[in-house]
């Protein structure tokens, strides 16, 4: 089901290709760095350039027997280049490669997922105006309570998702760390230099401290950024599960003719889109969780930090470009009942007006308490027999007290919900 909707440039990311890709654009800028050092013979420099490359396959072969993954790439690599190979990965240890590459493939990573959010985002704010004025019902604990309009959580969905991507603008800043300082971080046989030059052209910025390794706190803030995204995106698709029970049915996804919702019912029609992406952002949380634990290492280094980054940078990433794209598409065909909005605002018959003859009584010179008691007693009348709240009010004795037929009319139009709609819109959209 994800290998349908993954985007194709997110799987190159972590390819194996990729990744050895990125070893040797680090090591080969190593070697440019000693070579500005007369550390490297500039003819041996060019030797390297020329003829180092890779086998994806002969590095499997080698990894066999050296139970070593650098240490295969480097051999394979080494078999290519020759004589000067010896000159290849000197000074520095595995980690600085790896480290540093890391760093490379979440920044490519993140990018991808950037475009994504902003892609999302659009079809957000198309929709966020075309149902700028729908009226609907706004509940708290799943409740009626006043009115909104579905714009409105567009508009609102939309602005988390603004603060998702100013999240990712800072993460893609926090993993744009590399190092390149040797075995435990004291540059004893590669000098600073040629950490500051090979950096400065990966677009990575310099640690101003490292182990063997860069601290797992910079990647840690990477994947809780994701896992808050996918928290954003399962919010969004819990909406539209909830919106689509039988019993709103306010919205729903598309679908399509000859889909279906079940094999034992044919009527079915089910969020199984939306239902899939509350399940994955289960895992990209749980993604977050690992990260934080990668944190606390043993002194200088442990590899125990190692294993799960396999696995969890290219899941978490893959899961979160999958969920994206396929957010996207459901809000982009969600099917909206603008009719069936208004019908359920209007079944509890006017009670979430309730508010409004509250504090028109309050302006009157009630105490609250005495506003509030009034007020509720004939909502719940209301409530219990089903009456319309509207009428009710205007034929209670009490209320009738204090209020002229002018101001009641005024405390139920409804109208009232909407008038600050296009400020909500300019704070949001800035338009």
């Amino acid at each position: 089901m994800i290998e349908r909707y993954t985007l194709e440039r997110m799987k190159r990311v972590w390819s194996e290709e990729n990744k050895f890709r990125k070893w040797l654009e680090v090591e080969l800028l190593i070697c440019e760095a000693y070579a500005k050092l007369s550390l490297i013979p500039e003819d041996a420099l060019r030797e390297i350039k020329e003829k180092a490359r890779f086998d994806v396959e002969r590095i499997k072969e080698i990894e066999k027997r050296t139970r070593h993954d650098v240490v295969a790439f480097i051999e394979c690599v080494s078999e290519f280049i020759g004589p000067s190979s010896r000159y290849f990965h000197m000074g520095v240890t595995s980690s600085d490669i790896i480290d540093t590459s890391f760093s490379c493939l979440l920044r490519e990573a993140c990018e991808i997922i950037i475009e994504d959010v902003k892609e999302v985002m659009n079809v957000l704010k198309e929709k966020a105006y075309k149902y700028k004025y729908t009226p609907m019902i706004g509940r708290t604990h799943g409740v009626h309570a006043e009115p909104i309009t579905f714009g409105i959580k567009l508009a609102n969905f939309y602005d988390e998702m603004r603060r998702n991507m100013e999240r990712l603008n800072q993460a893609l800043e926090r993993v744009s760390y590399g190092k390149i300082s040797g075995a435990v971080g004291t540059y004893a046989h590669v000098p600073p230099f040629v950490e500051e030059y090979v950096l400065s052209r990966l677009r990575l910025k310099v640690a101003p401290i490292s182990t063997q390794i860069i601290s797992r706190d910079y990647y840690a803030d990477f994947f809780l950024t994701l896992a808050i995204l996918a928290s954003t995106i399962e919010k969004m698709a819990l909406e539209v599960r909830h919106l689509q029970r039988t019993e709103v049915k306010e919205a729903e996804e598309f679908f399509g003719v000859g889909q279906t919702g079940s094999s034992a019912m044919p009527h079915k029609r089910n969020p199984i889109g939306s239902e899939n992406l509350s399940g994955l952002a289960r895992l990209v949380r749980a993604y977050a969780l690992t990260c934080l634990e990668n944190i606390p290492l043993w002194h200088e280094r442990d590899i125990s930090h190692s294993s799960v980054e396999r696995v969890i940078a290219p899941d978490a990433t893959i899961l979160i470009d999958y969920m994206l794209e396929r957010l996207k598409n459901i809000y982009k065909d969600l099917v909206v009942y603008p009719e069936k909005m208004k019908a359920n605002m209007e079944k509890t018959k006017g009670l979430y007006h309730s508010e409004s003859v509250l504090l028109a009584l309050m302006r009157k010179g009630l105490e609250r308490k005495t506003a509030y008691e009034l007020t509720q007693s004939v909502a719940m009348r209301c409530y219990e027999y089903e009456l319309d709240f509207r009428d009710e009010v205007k034929r209670d004795e009490q209320i009738g007290k204090y209020l002229t037929k002018e101001e009641i009319e005024d405390a139920l139009n409804t109208e009232r919900y909407f008038k600050y709609v296009d400020v909500i819109y300019r704070r949001v959209f800035g338009e």
